[in-house]
């Protein structure tokens, strides 16, 4: 899809149709200034990733949201390849939730380089018709529904529940009618031909939006829970204790092959990769990479990389991560599912001292966030993952502010080397220091499109 037809249709036919598109002319990034008095409002910056572009590597636009201090942290589309053949839907609305405000924005994008509010659903009509807070995950469904979860009741406490819009984007209500064993929520993937929804565990918001406390995983109030769902009934089926070894389960991603039931979750604290398959009729799972922690000078334990996003390439090839204290980027060949095998590494910042200084600028924080073309040859990445975290762990962000950075890849024989020619350095936005999370394209990535 070029930029001028990115708003005629959901999605492609097949997995592979996408890894065929043309390359990402644009891509959006949510942002929020960094000051301890935020008197600015959070925004979406649309960053030119054309190299053949005068602007290549710039923000070309910014959208405010109408509110301060929303906290924008996760975003998806309205519609995707769930819905692929029909003509009526269009991936044009952004839904972008605020994590301490509980405020929806759906942001229309019917012009690419320039977007624009379409609608704000205000968190005490969410608290009133659902009882949730804070909002994460954004699917869009097949019956043209979109699903968000979100981490919270009404009050801030666990478990949370999954919040769904319709195509008008007016409330429906909850979408789960039984929860029973679900403590925490945060990330989710369905797969139809499955009849299963896979999901798993932050904390409640009133554990971490103040910031990291290791009494508070010691006391259970983090996850280590996977849950699957039976997607039909809409009710919890089976959850895996994933114990100490998958403390804070974070990202799930199933492979796109939707006839493939393989797909992987990331440990974040415990640092360690599971994957889920259903060999014999049964969902199993399995620790299939381990990632040790470090002696860090200064540090009166070990420090844990900390695994906080993970992709799966669009030809279920490469499985990607990042550890965020570390600062590794990381590329492991699944094609044997069960036995990833590590193909490329780069450093982007991290406790370790192993990049301080990328692409001539010192980095504030290390690779987060990471979000890759359809073709999988480029791997972007941010480098905040939660102001308070941030603040916590990489102080130095406030005054600095993140950036993204580009990687190149290559998806012949494994690889991965940083772009040079390319870095957005969002220390310098107009009104001072922000920090850069998770990111989209607008004719879709690896980590929104669905397949039935």
């Amino acid at each position: 899809m070029t930029e001028s037809t990115t708003c005629c249709g959901p999605g492609y036919a097949t997995p592979a149709d996408a890894t065929r598109a043309e390359p990402e002319k644009i891509g959006y990034t949510i942002a929020l200034y960094t000051g301890t008095d935020v008197v600015e409002p959070d925004y979406l910056a649309t960053v030119d990733l054309d190299p053949d572009s005068p602007t290549y590597s710039q923000v070309v636009h910014r959208l405010p949201m109408p509110n301060v201090g929303d906290e924008l942290h996760h975003f998806g589309w309205n519609a995707c390849s769930s819905c692929h053949g029909d003509p009526s839907r269009q991936r044009r609305f952004l839904i972008a939730g605020g994590q301490r405000s509980s405020r929806i924005h759906i942001i229309d994008t019917a012009e690419p380089r320039a977007p624009k509010i379409h609608k704000v659903i205000e968190p005490e009509e969410i608290i009133e018709k659902a009882d949730l807070t804070a909002p994460h995950t954004v699917h869009c469904l097949a019956d043209g529904n979109v699903m968000i979860s979100m981490l919270g009741d009404g009050k801030g406490n666990g478990p949370g529940g999954f919040l769904l819009l319709d195509s008008n984007f007016d409330i429906v209500g909850r979408w789960e009618n039984d929860s029973t064993g679900m403590e925490y929520g945060y990330d989710f993937w369905y797969q139809p031909r499955h009849n299963v929804m896979i999901s798993s565990e932050w904390a409640a918001p009133n554990t971490y939006l103040g910031g990291f406390d290791l009494a508070d995983v010691e006391a259970g109030k983090y996850g280590r829970r996977l849950h699957f769902w039976d997607w039909q009934n809409r009710n919890l089926v089976k959850s895996v204790d994933l114990g100490e070894d998958g403390a804070i389960p974070l990202e799930v991603r199933f492979q796109h092959d939707p006839a493939s039931t393989h797909g992987y979750v990331g440990a974040a604290l415990s640092t360690n990769m599971f994957h889920w398959h259903k060999p014999n009729g049964e969902w199993e799972v399995e620790k299939v990479i381990d990632v040790p922690p470090v002696e860090v000078e200064g540090w009166s334990f070990p420090v844990p990389g900390l695994m906080t996003d993970i992709l799966v390439s669009m030809d279920d090839r490469y499985l990607y991560f990042v550890n965020w204290l570390h600062g590794s980027v990381n590329q492991y060949d699944i094609t044997d599912p069960s036995k990833p095998r590590q193909a490329g590494q780069v450093w982007i910042g991290g406790l370790l001292g192993k990049a301080d200084e990328v692409n001539g600028r010192p980095v504030a924080g290390a690779a987060q966030m990471i979000q890759l073309s359809l073709d999988g040859k480029r791997l972007y990445t941010t480098t905040s993952l939660f102001s308070s975290w941030d603040n916590q762990f990489y102080p130095e962000m406030a005054a600095q502010g993140s950036c993204m950075y580009k990687i190149n890849c290559d998806v012949e024989n494994g690889g991965m080397e940083i772009d040079e020619g390319f870095l957005v350095d969002f220390g310098k936005e107009p009104a001072g220091p922000a920090r850069a999370h998770e990111m989209r394209y607008p004719g879709g990535d690896c980590s929104s499109d669905i397949w039935l």
